[in-house]
């Protein structure tokens, strides 16, 4: 992409905003990514400390996440393995590109946060809309951690209570609602109110070893099955032709890393886009391993009787998957306060951008505002995972989202990127670019339309 001359940041004063965003920018980056502040030297001078195979690691840790364990159902509803495969393959095509494109217009605009970059190519509404859909995604994806830690709950609860339950007599402690609101009180609060979050770095080590455990064990557990592992049929092409869209909002949700993107390019020790391509290709290839390792293995295992979270298709007493259990749990207890972190931070950014109140201005009333915030949002999540059992029903709402992440935003800011530049003469590659971005947003709303009418209309009906 050969990178022009134009105005591309003449929309991004429309709201007065200047240490703000570098506030926003700090509370937005990636939890494993360290840069340094944004000043007036330019980049690729060796700024970042992170190497190219450090990023590797980091875009893949961002990619893989509790999403892996719906994986299964999507392959079964997509149709079988040869459909999800499918599927992956030709989406992964414009996931990259939308990783690439982002670190492109990154470094034309001099923005280091996804936001930031939406708001200095795009303008003011895209920017606010953007903001908005982070903030509406994080809020879905602290929904569906409390819905697994529930799940793995249930099963681990199952395991260790040995004596045996009549019809209806079911103790208090053992109900599904009491023990997803004590562990989320006990834990999860505590850990989302102060305003900085230390062990960010060591919930990220965390959650991959977790993710490539659970891939690990279901692997195995297809290899070598125990004799009660059967499954009940498998199917071997969609039942219809739109069947296969059904899986996308999972693998849109599974594949997105884009939000954290940008500041992991950004704490590269050379900032490239030529690099940063080789990075995310090598980064999306490994998920795409991990994620298709684990939705073949456990669809193959179960069939088309697979449940929505696949570690709850295996028997309570399975000591491999306990742990597996566990590690997911772990998981989610350390990434529901990063995520809440996240969304938290842009809903402070929308409110400060329209007060017109500066960090500094608004010390005393912030503290106040962030436990409002936190409560708010805490009371809220949790009342929804108590009464929405299925990860599925969540995913298949913020799928949608996810997919204007990895498609939408990137190609709006791709062909806004290109009609900047200033040239006497349009190239053959030019009309491309921008026909490429064109696209990427059709395809991008198609997939946000089909899957969003179809959790309204099917899933939350139901």
């Amino acid at each position: 992409m050969a990178q022009g001359t134009g105005s591309i940041n003449s929309d991004y004063k429309d709201w007065e905003w200047s240490a703000d965003a570098g506030e926003r920018a700090r509370l937005l980056q990636s939890p494993s990514v360290e840069t340094v502040p944004k000043s007036g030297e330019s980049q690729g001078n060796g700024l970042g400390a992170t190497s190219a195979l450090g990023a590797v690691f980091i875009v893949v840790n961002a990619a893989l996440g509790a999403g892996l364990l719906n994986f299964p159902a999507a392959f079964s509803m997509a149709g079988g393995v040869a459909a999800g495969i499918a599927l992956q393959m030709c989406m992964l095509i414009f996931i990259i590109g939308g990783l690439v494109i982002l670190a492109y217009c990154s470094q034309a605009s001099n923005e280091r946060t996804y936001q930031e970059v939406v708001w200095a190519v795009c303008g003011k509404v895209p920017g606010v809309l953007c903001e908005v859909a982070i903030a509406v995604y994080t809020f879905g994806t602290c929904i569906a951690f409390l819905i697994i830690i529930g799940d793995q709950e249930d099963k681990i609860i199952a395991a260790l209570v040995t004596e045996p339950e009549e019809a209806g007599s079911s103790r208090w402690y053992m109900d599904r609602k009491f023990t997803i609101s004590i562990t989320a009180f006990l834990l999860i609060l505590p850990l989302s109110i102060p305003k900085e979050i230390g062990f960010q770095k060591y919930a990220s080590s965390l959650s991959v070893i977790g993710t490539w455990y659970v891939t690990a064990v279901i692997i195995i557990k297809y290899i070598w099955p125990d004799k009660e592992l059967v499954p009940v049929e498998i199917p071997t092409s969609p039942s219809t032709w739109t069947a296969v869209f059904n899986a996308m909002p999972t693998i849109c949700f599974g594949f997105q890393c884009h939000v954290s993107s940008v500041p992991v390019f950004n704490s590269m020790k050379q900032p490239e886009v030529k690099t940063w391509g080789a990075v995310v290709t090598a980064a999306m290839v490994i998920a795409l391993f991990v994620y298709t390792g684990t939705g073949v293995c456990g669809f193959l295992t179960f069939g088309a009787g697979v449940e929505q979270d696949v570690l709850l298709s295996y028997p309570s007493n399975d000591i491999p998957v306990a742990l597996a259990r566990a590690f997911i749990i772990l998981c989610v207890l350390t990434s529901y306060p990063i995520l809440h972190f996240c969304g938290r931070a842009v809903l402070e950014g929308l409110w400060l951008r329209y007060t017109g109140v500066t960090v500094e201005e608004d010390v005393v009333r912030e503290r106040r505002r962030r436990l409002l915030q936190t409560i708010s949002w805490f009371l809220l999540t949790l009342l929804l995972a108590l009464f929405i059992p299925d990860i599925g029903k969540v995913i298949s709402v913020i799928g949608g989202l996810a997919a204007c992440f990895i498609f939408v935003f990137p190609g709006l800011c791709l062909i806004q990127a290109k009609l900047s530049e200033i040239q006497e003469t349009r190239a053959i590659s030019w009309w491309a670019q921008v026909s490429y971005g064109v696209f990427m947003v059709t395809l991008g709303a198609f997939i946000f339309g089909q899957t969003t009418a179809n959790a309204i209309f099917v899933d939350l009906t139901a």
